[in-house]
């Protein structure tokens, strides 16, 4: 009797941390998502925040003369966002927003002249957009014309569908860029 009490008394002992670490794991994925650091922002970024954008795609920081509008959704436990900016910078000259065949492809696309990768990833775009969070954000017929030129920074794939995007957008008639940043 006393060896299968020992053996109960261990049974209980092993079940109570296996569900003292589950209440742990469920609760510290409630506070994630519920948590002050996980809500929307519509509050518009510094230019701090944004230089990256223009640096990536080489047109420099210093060109940035005010950041216009910015959201930033909360992210899922999996990393779900959509992220965004209207960035007004100082000049931009369309000669400089060239497709770079000398690297075997990439840099700037005009937005009637869409292909490839850049397409899908444009196409991925175009299901976020028009969205109450970021009403600011140029609509599909103004992306796909040819005063907008698009510069695809990163698209991950999963199988031959984007499943997210990072994507600059550049208007040199109004001097605006647009950042995206979406995970689905």
């Amino acid at each position: 009797m006393n060896r299968a009490w020992r053996i109960f008394r261990g049974f209980l002992i092993v079940w109570g941390l296996i569900t003292f670490i589950g209440f742990l794991v469920i609760a510290g994925v409630t506070l994630y998502q519920v948590g002050p650091g996980n809500r929307p922002s519509s509050k518009t970024a510094s230019k701090h925040d944004v230089r990256f954008v223009l640096n990536w795609c080489n047109l420099g920081d210093e060109r940035i003369v005010e950041v216009v509008h910015s959201y930033a959704s909360a992210r899922s436990f999996t990393g779900d966002h959509l992220d965004g900016h209207a960035i007004r910078i100082s000049q931009v000259d369309p000669a400089e927003l060239t497709f770079d065949e000398g690297r075997g492809g990439g840099g700037w696309y005009r937005g009637d002249a869409l292909s490839g990768t850049a397409k899908q990833a444009v196409d991925f775009a175009e299901s976020w957009l028009g969205s109450s969070e970021m009403p600011w954000f140029p609509n599909i017929g103004e992306i796909r014309s040819s005063n907008m030129f698009i510069h695809v920074w990163s698209v991950d794939m999963a199988g031959t569908r984007p499943n997210a995007a990072q994507i600059i957008f550049v208007r040199p008639a109004d001097k605006m860029v647009y950042y995206f940043d979406a995970k689905l």
